[in-house]
């Protein structure tokens, strides 16, 4: 895919209750941020790049990286409410709109996942087409509806969440996966007319577990740091 034809939308929002400061805290001191913007920039030229901030602090670490930052994000787009899709198609509009570009696909990278490379970028690229809604990046889920997921009965007695008949090895078990929050490409067409609940055209890209953390909360950050200090993870940015 040509890089010019991609637009990269790093979202970073200001305030986290999990981990303050989170998305320019330094991470093994690196703030969080540059992680995406690194791993941005091996995919596509800076002017298909999109920060989408609200916050003043995390725009200026950005600028002072080299970033321009061409909006401010919309306060009605910056609550705890605001939903993924709406800002994602704020960032298609605004860049459609200002620089009439050719967009094939949207690529959305959330600083809270500072492991992916540029090889995951790159190889999560080659599955993308216009045939489908979206690449998304998964690891396989840590529980299997099949084999140790259950759900609660009318009569209050746990069930299988799927199938009948529990296998009598988890290795016999149809495989579950879950995303990882690293990798989202998109459609701009299936964008631009559907939510990102109701695509049904999505094609996985699978990536191992240490590579998929998400840092949610300090558990996670520190993990985040012993991984990167101890060298368990390779060609980082």
């Amino acid at each position: 895919m040509n890089p010019e034809n991609i637009l990269v939308v790093i979202t970073a929002r200001g305030g986290s209750k999990g981990i303050p400061g989170k998305n320019i805290k330094p991470l093994c001191g690196k703030p969080l941020l540059l992680y995406s913007i690194d791993a941005a920039r091996s995919i596509a030229p800076d002017n298909r790049i999109c920060l989408s901030t609200d916050s003043e602090e995390i725009a200026q670490v950005a600028k002072e990286y080299g970033l321009s930052v061409p909006f401010m994000r919309p306060a009605e787009l910056s609550t705890d409410t605001a939903s993924s899709d709406s800002v994602l198609k704020h960032a298609l509009n605004f860049w459609s709109e200002n620089y009439g570009t050719t967009i094939d696909a949207v690529v959305l990278l959330q600083p809270t996942s500072p492991f992916r490379t540029k090889q995951h970028l790159t190889e999560a690229l080659a599955l993308y087409d216009d045939d489908v809604d979206m690449v998304v990046s998964v690891s396989e889920a840590a529980a299997n509806p099949y084999y140790d997921c259950y759900e609660e009965d009318a009569d209050g007695y746990l069930k299988l969440s799927k199938g009948e008949i529990r296998p009598v090895r988890r290795q016999e078990a149809p495989k579950a996966w879950q995303t990882n929050g690293s990798i989202y490409i998109i459609n701009p067409h299936s964008l631009r007319t559907k939510t990102l609940s109701t695509f049904t055209k999505l094609r996985k890209y699978e990536m191992d577990k240490v590579y998929s953390i998400d840092l949610d909360t300090m558990i996670d950050w520190k993990l985040a740091e012993i991984l990167k200090n101890e060298k368990l993870i390779e060609h980082l940015f």
